[in-house]
Order: structure tokens, then C-alpha cells, then sequence
């Protein structure tokens, strides 16, 4: 994914970030400024605290130490319409009696729609069939399969077209030909709006294709650098204690802190 347009403004700033919880430290040191039209992805073994650094940037989490901005504004601040986020965990009762175009509208009014409006619909099916979930858009959400479920959230994010996207294990429950439209899908966003695209992945070889940038947590910050500098074979034996010709033996897709 290339850059899109105002490189070089700050998105995203963070200063000395620390997170403590029930003595234990989970994230500690975090400092780097993330430009707009950057594409990152967030790199880390599993318990690094890649999640819990989405959801200060949120406004989620309230760091024990230090500082972020989003936008210039205190995490949580920033106009909710800037930010479009996908979870990894997803947390709504699949078995409530809800259509996946439902959903999507949730993430258009920001509240949930217990009646939708014709322009909504609209709206709905036009960003379900961008991430080529349309055939799925009047079924119900307990039907679908992870990787469709997967598409609908993408398009609850996407569908106010945000500046700034945040995705926690976007390719988690969904088949090798599915992750590749799902890039393609988050390429196409990204060229057409120039969004910010923040992005935990397990795959150094993905982070390497897709992303400008490449953010290295341990739960303190290994690097933060364009992607050809910071996925070298010390950084990533830093952040997961192997090189990068092992990488793939070893990675898995699972939850992090």
C-alpha cells in the first residue's frame, strides 16, 4: 500500500506510554509519531500488548504513564466518525437476532438501528459489497462464518469512511484467498481516502508487502521505522526471540494482552 496524501502530519503521537495493571506492566516506553497516509503494521509476539496499545490509542485504556494524541486530541476525543476500528475479539452476542446490514449501519449511526432508513440501507450494501460481503447482507450474524463475520465488521468500520483505521488480527478467521481480498480491500481504501491503516499481524512477510511502516512491540517498543528498515533480523529477534528465516515456522494467529 503506498502513502496517501499530507505525509509527514502526525496522526498519531506518544510520549513514554506505560501501562500497569495488577503489577504487571504490560506496555512501558512506547514513543514514536506516526505520519498521516502511513500504512503500520504492529508486530509482536503473542502477550506483547499490541491490543491493549489499540485501545489507548481508543481511548480504551488509560496509559499509567505518558502521553498519546489522536489527531491532536486526548485518545477518545477525536471525532468519532475519524476513526473506524475492527476487533479481534468480537464482542456482540452473535446469537442476538441481528442481520449483518445492521450491524454495519451500527457503525454508520454510532448507536444500534432498530430502524433503518432507506439511505442507510443504501449505505449499508453499498460498503458490504465493497469487501464483498453483499450476499451475506440480510442474513443473520449467527449464520456466518468467521470470515464473513470478519467482512461485516470491516465494512461496520469502513462505512463512514474514516481517516484513521485501526484493525486488531484483520486476517484472523479467514482462508488464504479471503486474506488476499481483504488487502485488497484495505489497498483500495487506502488509495482512495489516503486513511492512516494501523494493522496487527503475526506475518512479518505481510507486514513487509503491505505496510510503509512496521511498529516492533515486546511490551516495549523494539522499532519503529519504514518497514525496510525495521523488519532486519535483530529487530525481529528482539521483539520474538528468532530471526526472520524462522519466523514463519513459528508465528500462530493468536489473542494477545
Amino acid at each position: 500500500m503506498g502513502n496517501g496524501e499530507n505525509d509527514g502530519q502526525p496522526v498519531i503521537e506518544t510520549q513514554g506510554i506505560e501501562v500497569v495493571a495488577d503489577g504487571f506492566c504490560i506496555l512501558e516506553a512506547l514513543n514514536h509519531t506516526i505520519p498521516a497516509g502511513a500504512v503500520v503494521a504492529i508486530l509482536g509476539p503473542n502477550g506483547a500488548g499490541k491490543s491493549t496499545y489499540l485501545k489507548v490509542l481508543l481511548g480504551l485504556v488509560t496509559p499509567t504513564n505518558g502521553s498519546a494524541l489522536v489527531f491532536s486530541h486526548p485518545p477518545g476525543k477525536a471525532p468519532p466518525s475519524w476513526i473506524g476500528y475492527v476487533p479481534q475479539i468480537k464482542t456482540l452476542d452473535r446469537a442476538f437476532p441481528a442481520r449483518s446490514c445492521e450491524l454495519v449501519v451500527n457503525g454508520l449511526r454510532g448507536r444500534w438501528p432498530w430502524r433503518i432508513t432507506p439511505a442507510e440501507h443504501d449505505a449499508a450494501m453499498a460498503e458490504l459489497a465493497r469487501v464483498g460481503a453483499a450476499q451475506v447482507a440480510h442474513r443473520p450474524l449467527a449464520a456466518l462464518s468467521g470470515g464473513e463475520l470478519q467482512r461485516v465488521y470491516l465494512a461496520r468500520a469502513l462505512v463512514r469512511r474514516p481517516k484513521l483505521v485501526l484493525l486488531d488480527e484483520p486476517a484472523a478467521g479467514i482462508d488464504v484467498t479471503g486474506e488476499l481480498d481483504l488487502y485488497r480491500v484495505l489497498e483500495h481504501y487506502h488509495h482512495d481516502t489516503g486513511a492512516t491503516i494501523l494493522m496487527i499481524t503475526h506475518d512479518w512477510a505481510t507486514a513487509a508487502h503491505h505496510a510503509s511502516h512496521a511498529l516492533l512491540i515486546n511490551r516495549r517498543q523494539i522499532c519503529f521505522a519504514p518497514s525496510q528498515v525495521a523488519l532486519t533480523d535483530e529487530n525481529l529477534r528482539q521483539a520474538f526471540g528468532h530471526a526472520q528465516h524462522d519466523h514463519l515456522m513459528h508465528l500462530g494467529k493468536d489473542s494477545d494482552a
